[in-house]
């Protein structure tokens, strides 16, 4: 928004204070030629309800004064109109941060505690994992839903399949520092009737079901396009987050028109870092919680 757009809507709000003050002192003031107060006004209802000209009551006229002395008040003590910090100087970021150190005095020395466990260990604390459990539904959940099952492009964390290597220190190291995966994009290296032949191999990889002339074709095209990052047998490699194509475990589709997809259009995977928002302490019990859910 432009900043005329805000001083056109900071004027319509002062706008509002005051004519809503002018408003109840003009409603209030009495309107020459009409009857004097208590007296009747000439309306009649059912032939005996007859109309008083009764003043508004003055406790109800206050409250509409108290409401605009507290509108003015609060535009006055923090930050209602453009580029007013406001005289309290509050801001949402000052709150926040201000309930992110209390919560880590609180609970700081629990984590600190924590985190002089080894992981594997720490997988096995029932207590550290309850709390791992509550990490992970509000920093993880969204992702790999709540049950850490993941959804289509990201990973199954209760498996024993990963993409980044399984141990303690690996996860550890996932959730400190994230991982980006790119898998690059052959639909302008292949022909659509080469990429065609390579799904055919990686279907034979499982088992299922392909057609065997052109999965020998593209065995051959797989050893010069793809083994350099999912190796010559097709079980992935760890150290460059490609995936193993030899299981039946897959992140973005295991059909021929997915493989087919995933080959020509490539895929783009990010795990970002939790270090710099939840420190080494929660992140090692995090770790520890996901750990132990492979173990189980």
């Amino acid at each position: 928004m432009s900043s005329f757009w805000s001083i056109v809507v900071d004027i319509v709000i002062l706008a509002n204070m005051v004519g809503g003050y002018f408003l109840i002192r003009w409603v209030a003031k009495p309107v020459k030629g009409e009857t004097k107060e208590g007296e009747p006004t000439g309306h009649v209802w059912d032939g005996d309800l007859t109309e008083l000209n009764n003043p508004m009551p003055r406790w109800w006229l206050f409250m509409f004064y108290i409401t605009i002395m507290f509108a003015l008040s609060y535009v006055a003590l923090y930050p209602a109109l453009n580029n007013y910090s406001g005289l309290l100087g509050w801001t949402s970021a000052k709150e926040y941060q201000q309930e992110v150190d209390n919560a880590n005095e609180k609970y700081g020395p629990i984590f600190s505690q924590f985190s002089k466990t080894p992981l594997e260990e720490l997988s096995k604390d029932e207590h550290a994992q309850k709390v791992g459990q509550r990490l992970f539904v509000t920093y993880c959940a969204q992702c790999h839903a709540s049950d850490a099952g993941g959804s289509r492009g990201f990973p199954n964390l209760t498996d024993n399949d990963w993409l980044w290597g399984g141990k303690a220190s690996d996860i550890k190291q996932t959730i400190m520092h994230g991982r980006n995966a790119t898998m690059p994009a052959w639909g302008s290296v292949l022909k659509p009737l080469q990429i065609g032949y390579v799904a055919d191999y990686i279907l034979s990889l499982s088992g299922r079901e392909h057609k065997a002339t052109d999965a020998t074709r593209g065995k051959a095209i797989f050893a010069n396009y793809c083994a350099a990052c999912h190796t010559a047998d097709a079980t992935g490699n760890q150290a460059m987050g490609a995936p193993n194509l030899a299981d039946r475990v897959w992140l973005y589709g295991a059909s021929r028109n997915k493989i087919i997809e995933s080959i020509t259009h490539g895929r783009s995977g990010k795990m970002p870092p939790h270090k710099t928002f939840l420190g080494e302490d929660k992140v090692h019990v995090l770790a520890a919680y996901v750990y132990g859910l492979s173990k189980k």
